[in-house]
């Protein structure tokens, strides 16, 4: 009976509550904030290092961090004078990761802005499902492009890590005579479209994951944290 109410203090509760709701709304209204929810979906980080990957300076990155962290996305830990950043909760991912698959529907700017950030090439991709169908038949080389302490905070079992930057200098590492599926962040991530390109430059059969670390795991798949060799 109470929604049927529209004065008095049940309008004004009902006007807090939505206003609570928009606060999260509000939390994500800039690309650089998503950027960095995007950075914390692979794993905690300080704030230092956030800035410099987000291409942020100190104070910046701080600020877009207290706004997330004022809308419950991040959590805090201090380790003497260094915070450090992770994502609330698997939700928050899960968020994240709808709002752009959301956004890539809806919104018409997306797409294009999409290509013209990651590339236009004729390359193979595979499902995670196929991806772990091939690795059972040992006959693909899984390849984790992202920083290292991204792969040390977790990576698909079996990945060798070879950040994209080292990539040129280090392809001989890679067997010849077997495909490499390369993966990095997530569906978004430029990492892996750079590392495909170079490999098949260098006449590697190289294809991609579809998405990424992000989605790999949200869908519960097996994960693991140890340190490259």
């Amino acid at each position: 009976m109470r929604e049927h109410t529209p004065n008095g203090m049940t309008s004004a509760a009902k006007a807090r509550l939505y206003d609570a709701f928009a606060v999260s709304g509000k939390a994500l209204a800039s690309g650089k904030r998503l950027e960095l929810l995007d950075l914390l979906a692979q794993g905690e980080r300080t704030v230092d290092a956030l800035a410099k990957a987000a291409g942020l300076n100190l104070t910046t990155a701080s600020a877009h961090l207290q706004t997330l962290k004022q809308a419950g996305f991040v959590a805090t830990r201090r380790e003497g004078v260094r915070i450090h950043y992770r994502l609330a909760g698997e939700d928050v991912a899960r968020l994240f990761a709808l709002l752009r698959k959301v956004a890539e529907a809806h919104q018409a700017a997306v797409p294009a802005a999409r290509d013209a950030y990651l590339g236009e090439d004729a390359a193979v991709e595979l499902s995670r499902e196929e991806l772990r169908a091939r690795i059972a038949t040992g006959d693909v080389v899984l390849l984790d492009v992202r920083p290292v302490e991204e792969y040390r905070a977790g990576h698909i079992p079996g990945a060798v890590s070879i950040p994209v930057q080292e990539l040129a200098e280090r392809i001989g590492e890679l067997p010849e005579d077997k495909e490499i599926v390369v993966y990095c962040r997530g569906e978004y991530c430029v990492l892996a479209y750079d590392a495909v390109r170079m490999l098949s430059g260098h006449g590697r059969r190289a294809i991609r994951l579809d998405d990424g670390m992000l989605e790999w795991r949200l869908s519960e798949l097996p994960v693991d944290a140890t340190a490259p060799a």
